[in-house]
């Protein structure tokens, strides 16, 4: 009879060598409703999230207010960001799609930023650079967005650094309806949402 005491010495570490399945954004093809972000991301949107350490803590919550604007295969986002601790940031996307694969720039991104739809998700990897004590540090976001119904979207994103996470971000994305946007009123714009015309 094999002791399992004995054995479990030397198969551990094979089998911490083998390689995981991975989840990639084919897995999620034929899940419905299709996110389609030239419709999703198109006028007035909410988000709620919040900033997680590699140890799990809550180390930051906000709000979003997000507005998109689509001219064909050309959109721009425009996301003004409100912390708990009172501090404002804004970034304007300008997003290009092709086919099922979209590409991206803003001013606090290195290069470009890709992803794919696939389904109801949206995979999308970029590198963003993000004020650390007096520096910047490039920090790689690994973003997966899943359209939940028509209205509201989650966004789970993995922040690394030297291939190592350092934190995650988890966001709340709804649309807002008519009748929200005449109670908020007018937000100024960051974005000059002309430029994706």
């Amino acid at each position: 009879m094999i002791n399992m005491t004995t054995l479990l010495p030397l198969v551990l570490p094979l089998l911490l060598t083998l390689p995981g399945c991975a989840v990639t954004v084919d897995d999620y093809r034929d899940d419905k409703p299709v996110l389609e972000l030239n419709r999703f991301f198109d006028g007035r949107l909410v988000a709620y999230g919040m900033v997680q350490s590699f140890s799990g803590k809550v180390t930051r919550r906000f709000k979003a207010d997000i507005t998109g604007q689509w001219q064909g295969d050309r959109g721009i986002l425009d996301e003004q960001f409100y912390f708990s601790d009172g501090e404002q940031q804004s970034r304007c996307w300008k997003l290009v799609k092709q086919g099922n694969r979209y590409q991206g720039t803003a001013g606090d991104i290195v290069g470009e930023a890709s992803g794919e739809v696939q389904g109801n998700t949206l995979n999308w990897r970029y590198t963003l650079q993000v004020p650390v004590n007096g520096k910047v540090w490039d920090i790689n976001l690994d973003d997966w967005l899943y359209l939940i119904d028509e209205n509201n979207l989650i966004n789970r994103t993995k922040l690394k650094k030297f291939g190592l996470t350092v934190g995650e971000l988890t966001l709340h994305i709804r649309k807002l309806s008519d009748a929200e946007v005449a109670i908020a009123g007018d937000v100024e714009p960051v974005c000059d949402l002309t430029e994706g015309k």
